[in-house]
């Protein structure tokens, strides 16, 4: 992998990681098409690893309403009358709700580095899963702030999230959408879908870490790629909440479709392959 190679990388997980339309599904099409093999333990651990840039962005963004809550959990471990505040209940939220795509991560991770890594599998994702969205958007109340986030809201939309090990679901993708089918504002679940990927991102990231570095990847390509990430995911999470403030996220599940319409033309017609 060349340093032009993890910069291009680096730019797709940033832009892409916390948009809901997949960073799994950009880095394995964007990999395919700068000549990557997409199903080399090394590549994979690489897009995974890079992901420590992104994180560090989400965190520098958040880190006031992140330093809350982690107080307040720890304060509430030991001294009840820090118990029942939002800010300790959104530290259990994260917690609890982070739990099932680490477990599900862990256990299918053969599954999710190997056969999953097709771009049939990224194509059929990006198109079912926009349909999703779009219902999300409609039928969803999206009238519940923030605040009102309750612990059922965060165990659904941990789980919805699991779905996101598939390439082309996308994690925001996935727990925003269930967060919408839960009635809760696009601003609250954009920011609880921020909080969730926090564990989420930094378990993945970690345990490829040993791939990356012992293939043929190289310590500076994985040192660029993570600091582009950084900063252009720092640019896209603030460009984001500014975004679904105001506007629905259709925009977003209707590039998913053409992108994947796109994706299965290609390999239908043998201009690309699936691996």
């Amino acid at each position: 992998m060349t340093i032009w190679d993890a910069i291009i990388l680096g730019i797709v997980e940033g832009l892409t990681e916390f948009l809901p339309i997949s960073s799994t599904g950009h880095l394995t099409i964007t990999s395919k098409a700068l000549g990557l093999k997409i199903d080399d333990p090394s590549v994979t651990a690489f897009t995974a690893v890079i992901q420590f840039g992104a994180i560090a962005a989400v965190v520098f963004y958040m880190w006031g309403d992140i330093r809350r809550y982690a107080v307040a959990w720890f304060k509430g471990l030991t001294k009840p009358e820090h118990r029942g505040t939002f800010d300790h209940r959104m530290g259990w939220y994260v917690v609890i709700g982070s739990l099932p795509i680490c477990i599900v991560g862990f256990l299918a991770r053969d599954i999710i580095s190997g056969p999953l890594r097709s771009m049939w599998w990224v194509a059929g994702s990006l198109i079912v899963w926009s349909f999703f969205m779009v219902a999300a958007e409609r039928l969803g109340s999206k009238k519940r702030p923030l605040e009102k986030v309750t612990l059922t809201d965060a165990i659904v939309m941990g789980l919805i999230q699991c779905l996101a090990l598939i390439p082309g679901v996308s994690r925001s993708g996935a727990t925003m959408t269930a967060g919408m089918f839960r009635g809760l504002e696009r601003v609250a679940v954009t920011r609880i879908a921020f909080l969730l990927g926090i564990p989420a991102l930094v378990g993945a990231a970690v345990f490829q870490l040993p791939d990356a570095l012992g293939g043929d990847v190289g310590v500076v390509p994985l040192i660029v790629g993570t600091v582009v990430s950084f900063v252009v995911g720092y640019a896209s999470v603030a460009w984001l909440i500014r975004f679904v403030a105001k506007h629905t996220t259709e925009v977003f599940a209707f590039y998913r479709l053409l992108l994947g319409i796109v994706i299965l033309i290609l390999l239908a017609t043998s201009t690309i392959t699936a691996t």
